[in-house]
């Protein structure tokens, strides 16, 4: 029975995403210098364990941890849930930011911090709603399997693949999945929001270019340079658009905006109806080509030295089925001298938007927002979402938001002031509540 002193769901999840923001988490992609993922595992399971819910972790590396629970259902033949979320953030530069990046502070509505949207505020509301039921009384109809993972940010290789790869018995029974990046609001005006929940996610072909050449002194001419014909190659790839190629999620997606807003959308030119989009269009824009974007460069020892090699890392993001002819466009770019390294390959997924699962996401984003229109997209990004694929789940992106019209959501993954609306906050608790309840 709930008593007089037990925190409402609402509240609490603003107490726990402060918390989470107040832990330094940063990701570098090196185990020597991340931090914090086993001490925000802790937290969770401190949290956990305070309403008597029992936790594992496990490392995959000294500090890499990760979290798992059960909550049994009351319809064990059923087929369990997996609700999955991240402990990592990305680097932050407090110089860059109104407030500092892991303050946790609470201004003009919102809660700021790396993290605020990626992902620790659905990390929260989880929190929030499991605290909730195990002071409430209240079990799901099926299982639901809880995941806080580390890693996620650097590829998930230490995260939620080390787990699909070595505890996979955690997730027997779990046939279905929600995560990140999905079930935020698009205003489209006062009475009416896309709520878009992620049916699909581009795969991730992160590599380097490998450029080699005669080293010598820099004073001399010279005409077998490391570093010119790799900043040709790159330059060639930055500036290259890669053809339109349309998915079946993104023809959803489409048609759905369409009806919406009342537009005509002529397949053969998406990128009209999509700069009409406002916030999401970067979102949607990166989801109708593949893309591939210079990131890093490395070459030489000296000022007055010429290298005999130089690399470059290449953020590449290849839609369903492209990843084999994304290859081949980027040989055909950077030529036959040009070596190329795959630092992470994983592969784009793609479901459809449809079954019971949609239907009580949708019924639970309307119970709460009457305007609520849901509609599929995908996610330019990926998540952990590709390691539990592996294990035959079928992989959803919901972390309810509702949003205000003005705020550029997009434009804050990885972004500087990253920060999530408190009542935005609360929407997806009551939100993640229903619909955890009924599925």
């Amino acid at each position: 029975m709930t008593t007089s002193a037990s925190p409402q769901p609402t509240d609490e999840v603003v107490d726990l995403c402060r918390d989470l923001l107040r832990i330094d988490t940063t990701n570098t992609g090196d185990n020597d210098t991340s931090a914090g993922e086993r001490r925000a595992a802790e937290y969770v399971a401190e949290k956990l364990a305070e309403v008597g819910v029992d936790a594992e972790i496990h490392e995959s590396a000294p500090g890499r941890a990760n979290l798992v629970a059960r909550i049994p259902g009351t319809e064990p033949g059923r087929d369990a849930l997996l609700v999955h979320g991240h402990l990592d953030v990305v680097p932050a530069d407090p110089d860059e930011w109104s407030v500092h990046p892991f303050s946790g502070e609470i201004r003009d509505g919102y809660l700021w911090g790396r993290g605020a949207i990626d992902m620790k505020d659905f990390d929260a509301m989880v929190l929030a709603v499991v605290r909730d039921w195990q002071r409430t009384g209240v079990r799901p109809r099926r299982d639901v399997v809880l995941a806080f993972t580390a890693d996620e940010e650097a590829g998930s290789d230490y995260g939620a693949h080390f787990l699909a790869r070595n505890h996979r018995g955690l997730f027997d029974g779990c046939t279905e999945a929600i995560g990140e990046v999905g079930g935020f609001s698009y205003s489209v005006d006062d009475a009416r929001r896309l709520y878009l929940i992620e049916t699909a996610e581009k795969g991730i072909d992160w590599l380097r270019l490998h450029a080699r050449g005669r080293p010598g002194h820099g004073s001399m001419v010279h005409d077998d340079n490391a570093v010119t014909a790799l900043a040709e190659a790159v330059a060639r790839i930055g500036r290259h658009r890669f053809p339109v190629v349309m998915t079946d999620t993104v023809r959803a997606f489409l048609a759905e905006v369409g009806d919406v807003l009342g537009i005509e959308i002529d397949p053969e030119d998406p990128e009209t109806a999509i700069a009409k989009l406002g916030p999401i269009a970067n979102i949607i824009g990166a989801t109708i080509r593949n893309t591939a974007n210079p990131t890093r460069l490395a070459a030489g020892y000296k000022d007055n030295v010429i290298p005999g090699r130089a690399t470059a890392t290449i953020d590449c993001r290849s839609l369903p089925g492209q990843s084999e002819e994304l290859e081949r466009q980027l040989r055909e770019l950077v030529g036959p001298d040009i070596a190329i390294e795959y630092v992470q390959r994983q592969p784009a997924l793609e479901t459809t938007f449809d079954g019971d699962l949609v239907e009580q996401m949708s019924a639970a984003l309307r119970a709460e927002d009457p305007g609520a229109h849901p509609v599929p997209y995908m996610l330019s990004g990926g998540t952990d979402a590709k390691a539990f694929s592996q294990l035959g789940i079928r992989c959803f992106g919901f972390a309810p938001l509702r949003l205000p019209a003005d705020l550029n959501f997009s434009g804050l993954f990885h972004g500087i002031d990253e920060r999530v609306p408190l009542d935005g906050l609360q929407f997806g608790v009551r939100v993640l509540d229903r619909f955890l309840r009924n599925c």
